[in-house]
């Protein structure tokens, strides 16, 4: 597409004015990026897929662990037992270097082709262009990519234009050529080539476009700087202020996602975020822990709270519905089963033998009638009876798990349903 802004434009212009890359760049990029094959027959014969060279090997276990050294090529090789004669890899290059005031990062499609007895065959493409200015804005250059369930799919032959941000524009290279140019802006910035696991682009926007980013580098906080840079690096303002009290006491966040969950937790129950005795804990994970229990147990006490107020509230409408049963119980001399009479007794009932009889409402249906089976007074099964059907619909133990007396107790009360019977006639 044409440039529109002011940037695009000059951008345009000075991708132009590239220089092709070099034979250095490339004899690096092909040793580097690709995985260098010798191929093994049955019979220990090794074939290096770089030059055809074919020779016996030195045992499979040596070959297989150690890899070898073609005699003619003196390329490192991998060795591979396999039937295969044909081989196919590829590989992202970076190359990062400057023109006037913009870091530039380039990107080149690397091909590789081999077949058992010729050379390989290379082929490398410069496919996109990323442009990142002093301030961290930037531009794409990049060639035309069509939609394909290949991921490596661009149209060679067209040029390289801007073109409008895409995901397919977002590249992690295989490795990025050691020898770099850099605006004095990312040099001042405190980066020394190295990465640290972040991606290249993401890693120069970041810190040429927000201060925060070259503080945590130049402090040493490079877990922090990878965990937020990027797109997203904005979401670090809510815990900034307790970021640089690790900085200041001189404290490594290593493990920033449970470090984060802490500092939300201390949050929830409004400890001083800016205090280091909060937000350098020696044990990270056995302080994180602890608040964790403590929430948990917060949000029990609030869930105990609404239930009560539920139970409040639902127990004149279940009274309504079902008092005419309440009194039922009848035994087989080992089983006992009677009606719930009040809703606090369901809820009770649901938190004892973890089902969601109570959660569920179950009690409010005005089909369903709920009974308990206990032996020796320990609830063991819970009972939903339909009072249109006139039978047990179903009975749960702890965790909706049956018993050992599960038809016992469906027997005795379908043999005592005119009790329920009566009772709903009345």
């Amino acid at each position: 597409m044409k440039p529109k802004n002011k940037l695009q434009k000059q951008v345009f212009e000075l991708s132009k004015k590239m220089s092709p890359i070099t034979k250095i760049q490339k004899k690096w990029a092909f040793q580097h990026c690709i995985e260098h094959i010798g191929r093994k027959t049955a019979k220990g014969i090794i074939t290096c897929l770089e030059c055809g060279h074919v020779w016996k090997g030195n045992g499979h276990l040596a070959d297989t662990l150690l890899g070898a050294e073609c005699p003619n090529c003196s390329a490192n090789l991998k060795i591979t037992s396999t039937r295969n004669l044909v081989f196919r890899q590829s590989a992202y290059f970076c190359v990062i270097t400057a023109k006037e005031n913009f870091q530039v990062l380039r990107f080149f499609h690397i091909r590789y082709f081999a077949k058992t007895g010729n050379k390989a065959q290379y082929k490398i493409s410069e496919v996109v262009q990323r442009w990142i200015a002093s301030n961290g804005k930037y531009a794409t250059i990049s060639r035309l990519r069509p939609q394909s369930y290949c991921d490596d799919s661009w149209t060679y032959d067209s040029r390289l234009e801007i073109r409008t941000e895409r995901d397919h524009h977002y590249i992690v290279p295989s490795q990025v050529y050691p020898r770099q140019r850099l605006i004095p802006e990312l040099k001042r910035s405190g980066y020394r080539g190295e990465y640290y696991g972040i991606n290249p682009h993401d890693l120069f926007c970041t810190l040429l476009s927000d201060s925060r980013a070259e503080t945590l580098l130049k402090a040493g906080q490079t877990k922090v700087l990878k965990f937020y840079s990027g797109k997203y690096f904005n979401k670090i303002n809510n815990y900034w202020a307790s970021i640089k009290i690790c900085i200041r006491n001189h404290y490594h966040i290593k493990d920033v996602s449970l470090w984060r969950d802490y500092i939300d937790l201390l949050r929830f129950f409004g400890k001083d975020l800016h205090n280091a005795k909060y937000v350098c804990p020696e044990d990270l994970k056995a302080e994180h822990d602890k608040y964790v229990r403590k929430k948990q147990e917060h949000q029990e006490r609030e869930r105990m709270e609404v239930n009560k107020q539920k139970v409040h509230k639902d127990e004149q409408m279940f009274k309504e519905m079902k008092s005419r049963f309440f009194g039922i119980q009848f035994t087989d001399g080992i089983i006992q089963v009677r009606v719930l009479e009040s809703v606090e007794e369901i809820m009770k009932e649901g938190k004892i033998m973890h089902h969601c009889v109570f959660t569920n409402g179950y009690h409010l249906k005005p089909d369903s009638l709920i009974l308990s089976a206990c032996v020796n007074g320990q609830r063991i099964e819970t009972l939903e009876f339909s009072l249109s059907k006139m039978e047990v619909v179903q009975s749960r133990g702890i965790c909706n798990k049956n018993t050992e007396y599960h038809k016992q107790i469906i027997e005795l009360v379908n043999k005592n349903r005119r009790q329920i019977q009566k009772r709903k006639a009345a």
